[in-house]
């Protein structure tokens, strides 16, 4: 029982002796100018998202055709949009997305290659959006059928 308490009484005397450093002497100035920044850019509001279509419909083409297409993104927000990941549901869909921050007010492109070889009927396939907009992710569609060739 007394070892109990003896060790009780250094845990004891160890937790307290280290709480006497002034916590506030060891915040960087730097990262106080940092973080009221990063507040005022919260406080304007988020980016926000907008698509001019969300589906893109190639029609009827034949096996083996490759089909360009695009998305045209618009900031509507107040701070900057930044893309983190543009995610193609399947190999044969190939993205290309701006990787700088879309300031407010201003559009972006989001460029892909649809390859159909291999890929007779209906297709439906997907691009997943992941961003710092208020709504985090968007779900945009490419569509059409593919024709065996003759």
């Amino acid at each position: 029982m007394r070892k109990i308490i003896l060790i009780a009484m250094v845990f004891g005397t160890f937790v307290f002796s280290s709480c006497k450093d002034n916590a506030s002497s060891k915040i960087k100035a730097n990262n106080v100018v940092t973080a009221k920044e990063r507040d005022a850019k919260i406080s304007l509001g988020g980016a926000i998202i907008e698509l001019d279509k969300t589906e893109y419909d190639f029609g009827s083409i034949v096996d083996g055709e490759v089909i360009d297409g695009t998305f045209k993104i618009t900031n509507t927000g107040k701070s900057d949009l930044i893309l983190t990941q543009v995610k193609p549901s399947c190999g044969c869909t190939t993205p290309d997305w701006p990787k700088e921050p879309i300031a407010p007010g201003a559009t972006g492109i989001i460029k892909f290659s649809f390859n159909s070889a291999g890929r007779v009927g209906k297709q439906n396939k997907s691009i997943t959006i992941r961003s710092n907009a208020e709504k985090t992710t968007e779900i945009v569609r490419i569509k059409g059928t593919v024709t065996a060739k003759s």
